[in-house]
């Protein structure tokens, strides 16, 4: 009896061991990861004056508290950048604090939880976050129950007693096999990698997710301009041909000319074509909105049908800092790669290391059904294996410089990521000035041409001018109509891309969850990570 417990306790002491040193083994040997500073201007390049605090993008982006690092990482993942002390970084914004408009609102709610392209994000994340869950569990003995039963006649050239006989064995037990003890990291420095690439999943599905809000809301507001052109290409045919009547009945009397009763023809079947062309560029407008939401477009979605009933984006308070770029969901998204590279150095240098790996079952054997779970039918194996490297003819290190190259390219993809958002940004707000300025002309050009309209029909219907002075005065006053609108659709599009290019808009309140899948991971599978996965979106660690 006292033996059995000693073979008992072997066993168990063997798989308590493995468990262990699984938990306990935290080293890995990835460099420790720094945040690169990319060069750039220290200052929002728009061509104004922006509100104190909007520059310094370049220390930002080497300074500012990793907000995507997670908590409790290990030295390869530590960020050694601002002092704990530091501003941290801001959350992503909820894009309701910035779309004001209910409509506009509403369209996007539809297509958040409509839109195939977000679907498939969604999808994509609960792929990484599995792939993710597969390489954690290689931190943990996998332990299988196996039963097998094996029967076989010996002939009698074999047997010792010179007749042949049949024999039985039948084996019953749990055990694992082949587990690596990660005494260098290289598992978990796969897992690490594995994690990270989960967050930029999660960063590029957010991506996404701000894309559509800001691709809804331009097809709003293109819908909305192009119905307020189809309704002004109407009015247009009405005056032509209302114009036009006039003419002939001015023919008829002998007071103008053949040639102007051509004219003013022309001019109402150019406004018959233009109608046409505007009722359909409405209908395409509705398809493309209707495709982005997923479902197809009802009257009551879209009621305005002049830009004036859109309620603008919200402005863009002062002071908003270039620290924003760095929670930009494609910002995050590289920065998440680029430490999935860094892990992926630590794997691979951990090839130059031993490698050792346990095999342990305990379970009961007997060459009888009936005798194998009684007393003495007990058996256990232990078998641990050291796998050391001596000549892999440079594979390994070959290894190890792939690894630092892959590195290297995801730091220029990193911080061509941040160049690329610091320049939208400032073409944005660049854009954004011009186009105050351009309409505030146009408005003014307006009013210009509508004066110049009104004179030049009066001029012509008392005698003194052509009808062809009064052409050009109407053809500059409806380009000019259509300019004013194109101008208003411009500068509300310029607010949907800065609302995009400052990574969600310019406050502080945290996002709304992209799925509820996506809320489970911190919870779930990936539970000793929650914090990690938390701080994809920029919160706190807990």
């Amino acid at each position: 009896m006292r033996r059995k417990t000693g073979m008992n306790g072997v066993a168990l002491s063997a798989a308590a061991l493995a468990l262990t040193l699984s938990v306990v083994g935290g080293c890995t040997l990835a460099p420790e990861y720094r945040r690169p500073a990319p060069a750039m201007p220290s200052a929002w390049n728009a061509g104004q004056d922006v509100a104190p605090g909007a520059g310094q993008v370049a220390q930002v982006a080497a300074q500012a508290p990793d907000a995507t690092a997670p908590a409790g990482s290990s030295g390869a993942f530590a960020h050694s950048g601002a002092p704990t002390g530091a501003q941290p970084a801001m959350q992503t914004p909820d894009w309701r604090q910035v779309v004001v408009d209910a409509p506009m609102a509403r369209l996007v709610d539809v297509a958040l939880s409509s839109n195939r392209d977000l679907r498939v994000a969604v999808l994509q994340i609960e792929k990484a976050r599995a792939q993710h869950a597969i390489a954690r569990a290689d931190l943990f003995p996998h332990i299988d129950a196996s039963g097998a039963g094996n029967a076989g006649r010996t002939a009698q050239s074999l047997s010792p007693t010179g007749e042949g006989y049949v024999s039985h064995a039948y084996t019953v037990g749990v055990g694992f096999s082949a587990y690596e003890l990660d005494l260098f990291g290289r598992v978990r420095s796969l897992k690490e990698q594995a994690l990270e690439r989960f967050l930029s999943t999660d960063a590029a599905a957010r991506s996404v997710q701000l894309t559509l809000v800001a691709e809804v809301g331009q097809a709003y507001l293109t819908l909305v301009a192009d119905r307020e052109q189809l309704a002004l290409a109407r009015e247009i045919l009405e005056t032509e041909q209302a114009s036009f009547e006039v003419v002939q009945s001015r023919y008829g009397h002998g007071i103008a000319g053949e040639l102007d009763v051509a004219r003013a023809r022309t001019t109402v079947d150019t406004a018959r074509v233009n109608v046409a062309a505007a009722e359909a560029k409405v209908t395409a407008d509705e398809n493309a909105l209707a495709l982005l939401l997923g479902t197809p477009v009802t009257p009551d979605m879209v009621p305005a049908c002049r830009l004036a009933d859109v309620m603008p984006l919200a402005d863009v308070p002062a002071g908003v800092p270039s620290e924003v770029l760095t929670r930009r969901p494609d910002v995050v998204a590289a920065e998440h790669t680029l430490k999935a590279a860094n892990a992926n150095i630590g794997a691979a240098r951990a090839q130059f290391f031993p490698r050792i790996g346990l095999t342990a079952s305990y379970g009961n054997a007997s060459n009888d059904m009936e005798n194998l779970f009684r007393a003495g039918a007990h058996t256990w194996s232990f078998v641990p294996q050291v796998t050391l490297p001596i000549f892999h003819a440079g594979a390994i290190r070959a290894g190890v410089e792939t690894a630092e190259a892959d590195r290297d390219i995801y730091v220029a993809q990193y911080e061509k990521a941040v160049q690329t958002a610091f320049r939208e940004v400032s073409d944005t707000l660049a854009q954004g000035r011009s186009l105050a300025v351009q309409t505030g002309a146009q408005t003014s050009l307006v009013e210009a041409t509508a004066t110049s309209y009104s004179l030049a029909s009066k001029r012509y219907e008392s005698g003194i001018a052509g009808y062809l002075d009064k052409l050009d005065a109407q053809r500059s006053y409806a380009v000019a109509r259509q300019n004013l609108i194109a101008m208003h659709l411009a500068r509300q599009n310029n607010r949907l891309t800065l609302f995009k290019a400052l990574g969600g808009g310019w406050r502080g309140e945290p996002m709304p969850p992209l799925a509820p899948s996506v809320q489970e991971t911190a919870g779930g599978q990936v539970s000793s990570d929650a914090s990690a996965v938390a701080s994809a979106d920029g919160s706190p660690s807990k």
